[in-house]
């Protein structure tokens, strides 16, 4: 790689660490390509990307960046997982290191908070942007639906009071 290709290699690793909502570093050594595609996969499905680079580079771009200190976690075959979405890398990163024992967390950055490997679990438990959005509009769709059964609820009790009544009356 001449320094021209670095330049550029370390402008778009700046890019990914000021746009992203969460970075999570892992060693991916003993994975096969296969199982690398796998976990590209399924982080572009979440909304995110995967980026393999060297650590010099890395730490290069990171030192004018919100989440300079994840710097120290860039030792070994390291990978980057990304997204703008705060939760979406954590959970797709969390779930694959739970499947396959060879992709190992370190730890990444939320913003400016550097996340440990504990850290990185708890962020992957919490709902995503989409999960938060639905939840919102139930709880702005459920006063609504209370109030239509409520005003429903006195004129079907009137109906039955009066068909009621109106069935006494035949029966006399």
């Amino acid at each position: 790689m001449d320094r021209a290709q670095k330049e550029k290699v370390v402008e778009e690793l700046g890019q990914i660490f000021e746009s992203s909502g969460v970075v999570v570093v892992a060693h991916y050594q003993g994975l096969t390509v296969a199982e690398m595609q796998d976990l590209r996969a399924r982080m572009r499905a979440a909304g995110g990307s995967v980026r393999v680079a060297k650590n010099r580079l890395a730490k290069i771009a990171l030192k004018d960046a919100p989440m300079a200190d994840i710097g120290d976690l860039l030792l070994g075959q390291t990978v980057l997982s990304y997204s703008e979405d705060p939760v979406a890398a954590a959970k797709v990163a969390d779930e694959y290191a739970k499947e396959n024992q060879k992709f190992k967390i370190l730890g990444g950055a939320m913003g400016e908070t550097k996340l440990d490997t504990a850290g990185v679990a708890d962020v992957a438990k919490l709902p995503s942007r989409e999960e938060l959005i639905a939840q919102v509009v139930s709880c702005i769709g459920a006063p609504a639906s209370n109030i239509a059964g409520a005003i429903g609820a006195p004129a079907s009790n009137i109906a039955s009071i009066l068909s009621t009544i109106e069935e006494k009356a035949e029966a006399a």
